[in-house]
């Protein structure tokens, strides 16, 4: 698992079936703020997080299968929870 923030939503045209309805969050990891080396990744939201929040992202195939009710998803890193 690992603490990121939320830096936008990602809207697309066309997507996998099972990710009909999901919201696929642009996260960055907090390990180095602001730095331009710290990569980006998408991540399906499971807990209605929104833009600007820190959040924890798994990033096991099990999380993935609990947020989309099927047991190989077409994800892997999954917003967990939202930090106060």
């Amino acid at each position: 698992m690992r603490m990121c923030k939320v830096i936008g939503h990602v809207v697309t045209t066309a997507k996998h079936p099972i990710l009909e309805g999901k919201t696929l969050l642009l996260v960055s990891g907090l390990e180095g703020k602001n730095d331009p080396t710290v990569p980006m990744q998408l991540a399906i939201d499971g807990v209605g997080a929104g833009i600007g929040s820190q959040v924890v992202v798994s990033e096991s195939g099990i999380a993935g299968g609990q947020v989309t009710g099927i047991k190989a998803p077409p994800v892997r890193s999954v917003v967990v929870g939202i930090v106060d």
